[in-house]
């Protein structure tokens, strides 16, 4: 069958493809994996995602570059995956179809330089295989970043990701990414930088690859700074509202609390682990602050003073310090299984997770707006978010395409709501083709255009991830 030099030729690819990799099992045209890799196990745009053409099982960066020339030769889209975790449709193929580049077998810890605190791994481990690695070798080490369990390195660059640890420690566009390993779509493999904990040598190419969603290139290794492990006490408060909450965060945080979490549930979300959470404290059925203080005895006590006394300044009920860290791990399960619980309000109902993120300050007034709107369409959505980010996640729940149509439209008014108060519709989930929509009024033409232009240049084909963020 002849083709237009300008079509993508996946017979030709298929078959160069099986060629460069004759072992069983590593080229695959099954369709269940077909399907499997182009969505995760939280995929929340039923319905719009595409499976892929074929699915290859990489092993190394050179294995990578192989599947890349294929790609660049035979003019087929490639899309990488690792964790299968993420949200927003980041994994789906174009309508053309495409090779997926499956990294997930690439999930070696390559060097654990102690004395300097950073790790060189693979973009296939998982940041709690990486952290629970350190803790079994006698390490006192760990990497802060802390999406969802399971979450590789490789995706958490990809997504600009964050977590429950933000508050402190910040979220991958910070220095936490010393450098990455990078295929590009011309098949060359870069190194961004070296391992020096700091370096003004030119630009900073490691942060245009945070976020970029495999659009510019398949990260296949990084060197991630480590933090010292310190002990950890839990504590929390409850409040008659969410905005009583927030003035209290944003009071405590700039009076200088030394804290690694602020977390926050509401009334909903507490109603929900107090029947379906896996500890068998039962909660005032109140917002509640869930909050994390790190370091020796007397810095948590001292931290965990001044917070006591500025909650109370704010109408807060019921502060206590857990006792020991044991009593703080059964506390902080539930701020970690609001997500399961909040699913099991309405049986068999699927949910559809928020994500936006506002200054502290301005949180009350989404959330209220988020609120009102799941009153005005008939929603049940508890939510849990960072609220020392101003981060908030609603878990909108729904149980057929008549309610998902409802979920549609309040996600849309939450995201647009947080682009009015100078926010984002993605604090920690990336865009995909999930947010894409949103990009032109939250950074403006100029912006977007600037971003289109970068991906010209580095992949003139467009064939890396097409269709996602810009």
């Amino acid at each position: 069958m002849s083709l237009s030099s300008n079509s993508p030729d996946f017979p030709g690819a298929i078959g160069a493809l099986l060629q460069a990799f004759p072992e069983q099992g590593i080229v695959s045209t099954d369709p269940h994996e077909l399907f499997a890799y182009a969505q995760s196990s939280y995929s929340q745009t039923p319905g719009t995602w595409l499976p892929h053409t074929v699915v290859v099982h990489v092993r190394s960066t050179e294995d990578v570059v192989k599947v890349v020339d294929i790609s660049r030769k035979h003019l087929v889209p490639i899309v990488p995956y690792s964790g299968g975790t993420s949200l927003e449709g980041n994994l789906s193929a174009p309508r053309s179809g495409s090779i997926c580049v499956d990294l997930s077998a690439m999930n070696k810890i390559l060097a654990i330089n102690e004395s300097d605190a950073d790790v060189v791994c693979q973009a296939g481990v998982t940041w709690n295989d990486l952290n629970e690695t350190l803790r079994e070798r006698g390490i006192h080490l760990f990497f802060p970043l802390d999406p969802g369990r399971d979450a590789t390195i490789g995706g958490m660059i990809s997504t600009g990701c964050s977590g429950t640890n933000a508050v402190k420690y910040g979220t991958a566009r910070g220095e936490w990414i010393l450098n990455a390993t990078v295929v590009l779509p011309s098949g060359e493999v870069i190194k961004t930088r070296q391992r020096a904990r700091k370096s003004s040598a030119g630009f900073d190419l490691t942060k245009l690859f945070i976020g970029a969603e495999g659009t510019l290139g398949i990260v296949t290794e990084a060197t991630l700074r480590l933090a010292p492990l310190l002990p950890t006490r839990v504590a929390a408060v409850q409040f008659p509202d969410v905005r009583r909450a927030t003035n209290a965060v944003c009071d405590v945080l700039n009076q200088g609390a030394a804290m690694q979490c602020v977390e926050i549930i509401d009334e909903l979300g507490i109603k929900a682990l107090n029947k379906f959470g896996a500890s068998n404290k039962a909660w005032p059925e109140k917002v509640t602050l869930f909050f994390k203080f790190q370091g020796e005895e007397d810095v948590i006590r001292n931290n965990s003073n001044l917070v006591a006394r500025v909650m109370a300044q704010h109408e807060a009920s019921d502060y206590r310090l857990a006792e020991n860290e044991e009593e703080g791990e059964l506390i902080w399960q539930d701020r970690r299984n609001a997500l399961f619980a909040g699913l099991a309000l309405l049986p068999g109902c699927k949910g559809w997770i928020t994500d936006v993120c506002v200054p502290v300050s301005k949180l009350p007034d989404l959330i209220h707006a988020a609120k009102k709107d799941f009153e005005e369409l008939g929603l049940v959505a508890p939510i849990a978010g960072h609220i020392g980010d101003g981060n908030f996640h609603a878990l909108v729940l729904y149980r057929d395409e008549t309610e998902l149509a409802l979920v549609r439209e309040a996600v849309s008014r939450i995201n647009r709501k947080a682009i009015e108060l100078e926010g984002t519709c993605t604090g920690e989930h990336g865009v995909g083709t999930g947010k894409r929509e949103y990009l032109l009024s939250e950074l403006g033409q100029g912006t977007v255009s600037l971003m289109r232009m970068i991906k010209q240049t580095i992949d003139p084909h467009n064939l890396f991830n097409p269709g996602k963020v810009s």
